[in-house]
């Protein structure tokens, strides 16, 4: 007995060490990636929120640009800085779920959890791109982990702590508000912890979190609710209701894509096998878990049985969920499908980096999507700028993209990274609209970007001469084969801005239309 008891601190001691070496490992290798691919769109139309700090943004929640922000200024505008907060928080996210494991399964458990998050291409993927969902989950585990301390112990602390990181999720990404009515609901079907509830504490630390999110409600009351509409309407809001299994399988689909599917197998049996447990009350973190984790995962399953969902959204969900999955399979339970969940998502998540780093799976380039989001941007950021240096008036020459997306990779890969436009009356409404103003811009020049090589005619609306625009192939050498062409893209120069920056609805029922009706 003695020996076992001399040996547990020792065995807590080599997980914990593990798990920090696995985190910090798999960390320095998305910093390696980082420095060396190029920029998603997505990621270059972030970059471009932290050049324009506000309290919001049309089409989501304000942290990412902030954060972004401050590591560009401190570091430079390299493709590094601006993924670095992604890489930093979802190590810390991986961190938390560790801890939660550990604390409350096993030290085995948190080093299983360790393991499955930085397993899976999901959180791989997320940990590296610059978008939302990297601070999301840091704060959906940072939350997770105070708010069952809370529950635990009632102390200040951990209310305050779960309350921050609610806000700071919130701040994140919108759909963060799901984790406070779980949590509720939690503590109202837990006799143990209901008196919890009974305590200003876990109200107060609610407001907190409600508090650090104001500043977002301010700024969308003060822009016509924008940013409310834009997720009112990828949420099918527009769409007449009904309901039918046309986007279910995507759904399904997509999320073992990204788990990988038998680590998506895993979570879900984890999932089940805590509600079926949800009475035990010595077992009352599986029933803390699975009410962090279902309501989000149930939330998208019913709104995909009405519109398309995308597969990263419920993401944060499998934080908890793999806490679950961890204590229940990682701790000695059913070895060999354990083992087989880890060595099929490592093998997943490591092709994806290898594919993108070093592309030598035989996969076409127009059907590869990792060629597509990241292949030939800076080639043609600097051949726009060449184009915009060849213009009459070169310092009256702004760069535009039809949509954000060719916009925002103009301003980070173009000499000098400029403050490019979007014209996007054509298409749908994006950030741009609050950055530029068609007074900014009357009688002015301009180079533009767009996919098509029939742009030229619905461009003379909005310019007084347009010419016909020049073929540019973004190619991609794989090694041991021929060079690929990515994509075409077509180098607009155009005389003189009449003006027509903004997107025109053709439906003003459209509930983005918003003051534009």
């Amino acid at each position: 007995m003695m020996d076992a008891m001399r040996s547990e601190p020792s065995e807590n001691r080599a997980a914990i060490r593990a798990s920090a070496a696995l985190i910090l490992g798999f960390a320095a290798v998305r910093v390696i990636l980082a420095a060396r691919l190029p920029l998603a769109p997505d990621e270059a139309n972030y970059w471009q929120w932290g050049r324009y700090l506000d309290w919001g943004y049309y089409d989501q929640a304000p942290l990412i640009g902030w954060a972004i922000g401050l590591c560009t200024r401190l570091l430079g505008d390299t493709e590094l800085a601006v993924r670095l907060p992604s890489i930093l928080a979802m190590s810390g996210a991986s961190a938390y779920v560790a801890v939660l494991a550990g604390r409350y399964f096993s030290p085995r458990a948190g080093l299983a959890a360790a393991l499955l998050t930085q397993a899976m291409p999901e959180f791989q993927v997320g940990g590296l791109l610059a978008t939302p969902d990297g601070l999301q989950a840091l704060a959906w585990a940072g939350a997770a982990y105070h708010g069952a301390r809370a529950y635990e112990e009632g102390a200040w602390r951990q209310w305050l702590g779960a309350g921050l990181w609610f806000g700071f999720g919130m701040l994140a990404k919108f759909t963060m508000v799901v984790f406070a009515p779980g949590v509720l609901v939690f503590g109202l079907l837990s006799p143990g912890f209901r008196q919890r509830l009974k305590s200003p504490r876990p109200w107060l630390a609610f407001a907190l979190g409600c508090l650090l999110f104001s500043p977002v409600l301010w700024w969308n009351a003060e822009n016509g609710w924008s940013s409310a509409r834009h997720v009112a309407h990828i949420g099918g809001a527009d769409e007449r209701f009904a309901l039918h299994v046309k986007y279910l399988g995507d759904f399904l689909g997509s999320q073992a894509a990204l788990l990988s599917p038998p680590a998506f197998i895993l979570v879900i049996w984890a999932l089940s096998r805590a509600f079926r447990n949800m009475r035990d009350e010595k077992c009352w973190i599986g029933a803390y878990c699975f009410w962090t984790a279902a309501p989000l995962l149930a939330l998208f399953l019913a709104i995909s049985l009405h519109s398309r969902v995308y597969g990263n959204w419920p993401g944060a969900a499998y934080l908890t969920a793999s806490v679950l999955a961890a204590g229940y399979f990682g701790a000695g339970e059913r070895p060999r499908l354990w083992k087989a969940t880890l060595y099929t998502a490592f093998g997943l998540s490591g092709l994806l980096f290898l594919q993108a780093a070093w592309p030598v799976l035989p996969i076409p380039a127009r059907l590869d999507r990792i060629a597509f989001e990241l292949g030939g941007w800076p080639e043609m950021g600097a051949a726009a700028g060449r184009t915009a240096a060849s213009m009459p008036r070169p310092a009256d020459t702004f760069l535009f993209g039809i949509r954000y997306q060719e916009a925002s990779e103009l301003a980070f890969y173009a000499p000098g990274r400029p403050r490019t436009v979007s014209i996007n009356r054509w298409t749908r409404p994006n950030v741009y609209d609050s950055w530029f103003r068609d007074a900014d811009l009357l009688g002015k020049d301009a180079v533009g970007v767009t996919r098509f090589p029939d742009t030229a005619k619905v461009l003379r609306q909005v310019f007084e001469r347009v010419e016909e625009p020049t073929a540019l192939p973004l190619s991609r050498k794989p090694p041991f084969r021929a060079e690929e062409t990515v994509r075409t893209v077509y180098i607009y120069r155009c005389f003189g801005f009449k003006g027509g920056l903004r997107w025109i609805p053709k439906d003003f029922n459209d509930i983005r239309a918003g003051s534009e009706k």
